[in-house]
């Protein structure tokens, strides 16, 4: 029996060096211990410095979780990027913007990764988080099911959906990156593992 094609996930930012790659390598080590190979996480720029490595202080942020930093290269997002891709997570709301005049059919697939991970503390809550039988099928009716409660999870400043940029910034702004991003992937990573068959 042919295995599943796995639950695809793109992270954007603009030169995908910075805050892309953080949350693409900490949302595929986490993932992969839920459920290896269920889930693909990449990465890509509006605007990437193409074939760059990822920033020091950003690979060392990747380490510190216990993620692998190495053999990345930086990309530029694409119409046939986005066309792979199940599901969009976007580091601020410009990029949320800049991925749906690439591609408006991933309208319900496309969110801030802060947004998104309020979102499904919604349906944790509501107790909507149970296993399923498939954890990429589950996946695969997520967004839909995240959209449906997007109203509920509107926070009070707009800026609190986006993740700060620390590229060529102090390293007190990467120290900000991190404490905007941790707690979605975490909450993401939590969400995944209510999900999994036991």
């Amino acid at each position: 029996m042919e295995s599943p094609q796995p639950f695809r996930i793109l992270t954007v930012c603009t030169g995908n060096i910075c805050r892309s790659p953080v949350a693409e390598r900490l949302l595929q080590t986490g993932l992969n211990q839920v459920s290896p190979g269920s889930f693909e996480v990449r990465s890509a720029g509006t605007r990437a410095m193409v074939g760059a490595p990822i920033q020091p202080l950003s690979a060392h942020i990747i380490s510190t979780f216990r993620g692998s930093p190495d053999g990345f290269a930086a990309r530029q997002l694409t119409p046939q990027i986005l066309k792979e891709t199940d599901l969009v997570l976007a580091m601020t709301s410009k990029h949320r913007g800049e991925v749906l005049q690439m591609e408006a059919s991933l309208l319900k697939r496309t969110f801030t990764v802060r947004e998104f991970a309020r979102m499904l503390s919604v349906l944790e809550n509501r107790g909507d988080a149970a296993p399923a039988g498939d954890i990429t099928e589950l996946w695969r009716a997520l967004p839909t099911r995240a959209a449906s409660v997007r109203h509920l999870a509107v926070p009070s400043d707009p800026a609190d959906n986006d993740v700060v940029d620390p590229y060529r910034r102090a390293e007190e702004v990467y120290r900000q990156m991190e404490d905007e991003l941790a707690p979605a992937i975490l909450a993401i990573l939590r969400f995944a593992r209510l999900t999994a068959p036991a």
